[in-house]
């Protein structure tokens, strides 16, 4: 079996890299730091989505949103009978 040198290479200076930033208890803890942030902003992100205003409940009087949510619905019913009779 071949290996691409390049991808070795890349492994193997990723692994030290890995290695000597988790050797330090220093460098542990800032990475968890980080890590605890990261999740920090996606969670908030996800709090901010939510809830949808309109979600389940167009307004009759918005034609533009109306018949954008029909073609798609269209769309799906003519991608499924095409698979089916196709």
């Amino acid at each position: 079996m071949k290996v691409n040198k390049t991808l070795l290479v890349g492994a193997t200076v990723t692994a030290g890299s890995l290695g000597w930033l988790l050797s330090s208890k220093e460098n542990r803890n800032h990475l968890h730091n980080m890590k605890e942030g990261f999740m920090t902003k996606i969670k908030k992100r996800k709090s901010e989505d939510l809830p949808v205003e309109k979600g389940g409940n167009p307004d009759p009087q918005n034609i533009e949103d109306n018949s954008m949510v029909s073609e798609g619905a269209m769309t799906s019913v003519q991608y499924y009978n095409e698979k089916k009779q196709g």
